[in-house]
């Protein structure tokens, strides 16, 4: 009997309609010449084909009796017609129409009595510049089954890496399969995890509790709520390399109950200029995007009067997986990483960022290997539950202090494009959960040459989403206009917002003047225009150099004698 972990069967018992506990990803197909049928068709029979090696696929739940512990997995023979269904839109949809189908469709529980996922095909779409057909995929996968990592060995299992799907080499099992489980086997497997549970936490008890003591001891030092110190400064004041996280967040429009409405919106950056970017500032890509992240709520709340005097706060997942680890369940944990939003200037914000990143990884390096991703479930599935269900009725989350504004989260993906059922994959924007006290969570995924974020908010609390994903592309641009260190030519001259904005209105009416030119004379036309824009802004905010010195103005007593 494979029962779930304890972290696995809490996304479970903490679903509820205001808070589905799935996720997933929007992707945009390419179909490839010569491609004739449906593909919701083709897609069926490529998973049909790929069932033997992704059991996560057909895989159910089922309860233990009076729901007395954690519920087990059992074999399911998945109905694809059920679980692969086509949604015809409008002809010439595009990636706006596809934001408002997943707005629609996340709030919609998944069925518990069948494998616990589902597939939307979504035909109708504009073709791409030079006429090949598009369709798009939305996907859902309860949180029960999979964490971020575990997503993404399942895509590798059902995508490849050229055109024409490659073999799978199917061997029988010698497994017998359980599609249900007796009384007896569950209440005797039950009794025996528990125990077996208690008895591990027995006997790693001693290297816990040291593990902890440490890091306690460096998160107070570290601490600002403790310290009473707040913010990052210079100078003869505090310095970055005293950021800490471990502080309650400001409260926000963010930090509220939420409902059963959301609201999406996506962006992509390229990949390889945001890397290009970490290495001139000395950060890492995950530092990148969660400055990305900091300007561009930094951006929203501002517009609308709104922004705390007080840095917002992050919530961040973190992986407690071994490498090469491709289980189908949950090995994660969460850290809080401060974001500097209430630093004006974008340097000092990207410093902050980085100081903030530094701290969590010296508090949370030594705990990883402690921190459990199973425990002892008798009797949890009800206290959970009904704890979930008070939180949510009472609005709890709009009175007590929060420790997070926001979940950001960066799943590494892969670098070369993919192929599924022989439609080349464009996009992979992820879709995740908002839940009570957090209501906008941004997630980031690579793939092949770009970084897609996936924006899912409560629709009442941030309903203009688009807007905070707009400001993401904003933020990006401005870190492009930002001097580079060392560069003393620049140190005067404006953080680069009001310039990032130009260049991208420049870019946008310039396109949009240029959009009837397609196919490969449209591409080129559009890189030469982009190239110019962004060389005649260059030559604008070049400094000007320092003028000479006249010869004659350099011997005064010559010019005294000459007058």
């Amino acid at each position: 009997m494979q029962q779930l972990s304890g972290l696995d069967a809490t996304f479970l018992y903490l679903e509820t309609p205001e808070m589905p506990m799935h996720v997933g990803a929007l992707h945009v197909f390419e179909l490839l010449p010569g491609h004739k049928g449906r593909f919701v068709t083709a897609l069926r029979k490529h998973i049909h084909s790929r069932l033997p090696v992704t059991p996560v696929l057909r895989r159910k739940l089922w309860w233990m009796p009076l729901n007395l512990a954690n519920p087990a997995w059992v074999d399911a023979e998945p109905d694809l017609k059920q679980h692969v269904v086509e949604i015809v839109l409008p002809r010439g949809a595009g990636l706006r129409e596809l934001e408002a189908q997943v707005s629609a469709l996340h709030p919609v529980l998944l069925d518990r009595k069948r494998p616990l996922w589902k597939m939307h095909v979504f035909e109708g779409l504009a073709p791409s510049p030079d006429g090949r057909k598009r369709v798009a995929l939305y996907t859902q996968l309860h949180h029960a089954a999979v964490d971020g990592q575990a997503a993404v060995a399942l895509a590798n299992a059902l995508l490849d890496v050229t055109p024409e799907p490659r073999a799978i080499e199917v061997r029988p099992s010698k497994r017998h399969k359980t599609f249900r489980l007796d009384m007896t086997e569950m209440l005797r497997g039950v009794i025996g995890g528990q125990a077996q549970k208690v008895a591990t936490i027995i006997r790693e008890l001693p290297t816990t509790v040291g593990t902890l003591s440490g890091a306690a001891g460096k998160a107070v030092s570290q601490s600002a709520l403790l310290a009473g110190l707040t913010g990052t400064l210079t100078g003869n004041k505090r310095s970055a390399s005293g950021v800490s996280n471990l502080t309650l967040a400001p409260r926000t429009p963010l930090n509220a109950s939420v409902g059963t409405g959301r609201a999406f919106a996506t962006a992509t950056v390229p990949l390889h200029e945001l890397k290009a970017l970490g290495r001139v500032f000395d950060a890492t890509l995950n530092d990148m995007v969660l400055m990305l992240c900091s300007s561009a709520l930094r951006r929203f709340y501002a517009k609308r009067r709104q922004l705390p005097k007080k840095s917002l706060v992050a919530a961040v997942p973190i992986s407690l997986r071994e490498k090469g680890d491709t289980t189908a369940d949950n090995q994660a944990s969460m850290s809080l990483i401060s974001l500097g939003t209430h630093i004006a200037d974008p340097a000092k914000r990207l410093a902050h960022v980085k100081a903030a990143t530094a701290a969590m990884k010296s508090t949370m390096g030594g705990l990883k290997s402690i921190l459990p991703t199973d425990f002892p479930s008798l009797g949890v599935p009800w206290l959970i539950e009904a704890a979930t269900a008070l939180y949510g009725k009472a609005r709890v989350a709009d009175r007590i202090p929060q420790v997070a504004n926001v979940v950001i989260s960066n799943v590494p993906g892969p670098p070369v494009p993919l192929y599924m059922a022989g439609a080349r994959m464009l996009t992979n924007y992820p879709t995740s959960i908002v839940v009570h006290g957090l209501a906008l969570n941004v997630t980031v995924q690579s793939y092949d040459q770009s970084l897609d974020f996936g924006c899912m908010a409560d629709a009442a609390a941030m309903p203009d989403v688009r807007e905070f994903a707009d400001a993401l592309l904003i933020a990006f641009d401005d870190l492009k206009a930002l001097p580079q260190p060392g560069d003393a030519a620049h140190e005067d001259t404006p953080d680069g917002d009001l310039v990032a904005r130009a260049t991208r209105a420049t870019r946008s009416l310039t396109g949009a003047a240029m959009g009837a030119v397609t196919g490969a004379a449209g591409r080129l036309a559009r890189q030469v225009v982009g190239t110019a824009v962004d060389t005649a802004v260059a030559q604008v905010t070049r400094p000007r150099p320092a003028p000479r010195a006249n010869a004659r103005a350099a011997a005064p007593g010559k010019r005294k004698s000459a007058r």
